[in-house]
């Protein structure tokens, strides 16, 4: 508890938004993730020092003053990793829901309505845990503008923000809400395309290394050796 104490607020406060970014909020504290990564450092060391002791490697100091950093580090890693994953499943899902969110409101359900038959009908994630806690805090009596800052809060995705705010706004002002969610939708799904194109662009520059690294090299082999051997042979 010394050790975790010693670090700055700030620094704790950073962590616990990073957590519930990756929807590890409701698992970890930020100074449970600390003990986390202190406890991983430990665990790398001893490790460590098990396989020095077994093995004696030439470098083995070395070892040792790399795996607890490596352990220290580790739950970072997995941190971020996690987050990405968690970010490409909204993105993914956010124009389905929309879909879905802007056809029940142009039934004639209400906001809150239309997001509840988005749940049970939208694709199993992320999203649909992030709508499902924004209807919780509905019924807790929280508004539904505030639940809906919760949410663009929790994630902090671009995507999100935008459309959280337009809906505040569409409410704000009386506008139509079903129109705005039109509009919303029609631009997530464009927006999904161009990623999809962008992706694609970059499919073939990515596909580089790997050919002169590893296919090229084989095939000039596989060309070459029929040849070599028909020079040596005479």
């Amino acid at each position: 508890d010394t050790v975790v104490q010693s670090y700055s607020n700030r620094y704790l406060d950073d962590v616990e938004k990073q957590l519930q970014r990756t929807g590890a909020g409701y698992l970890l504290t930020g100074e449970e993730f600390v003990a986390l990564r202190l406890l991983s450092a430990l665990i790398f060391l001893l490790l460590a020092l098990l396989l020095v002791a077994a093995l004696q490697p030439a470098s083995g100091l070395l070892f040792l003053l790399g795996a607890p950093l490596a352990g220290y580090y580790f739950p970072l890693v997995w941190l971020r990793d996690t987050r990405q994953r968690r970010e490409k499943a909204v993105v993914r899902a956010l124009p389905v829901y929309l879909d879905f969110i802007t056809l029940a409101v142009e039934a004639g359900l209400n906001l809150t309505g239309a997001m509840q038959q988005a749940m049970q009908k939208g694709p199993a994630g992320p999203l649909r845990n992030e709508f499902s806690t924004v209807l919780r805090d509905l019924r807790s009596g929280v508004s539904r503008g505030e639940a809906m800052k919760r949410m663009a809060e929790r994630l902090d995705i671009p995507d999100v923000t935008s459309f959280v705010n337009a809906m505040v706004q569409a409410e704000r002002m009386g506008s139509s809400m079903a129109n705005v969610l039109r509009v919303q939708a029609e631009q997530r799904r464009n927006e999904r395309f161009q990623r999809a194109e962008k992706q694609a662009m970059q499919a073939p520059v990515k596909l580089i290394f790997p050919l002169i690294v590893f296919i090229f090299p084989v095939t000039f082999i596989v060309l070459g050796f029929p040849i070599a051997m028909k020079f040596l042979g005479q």
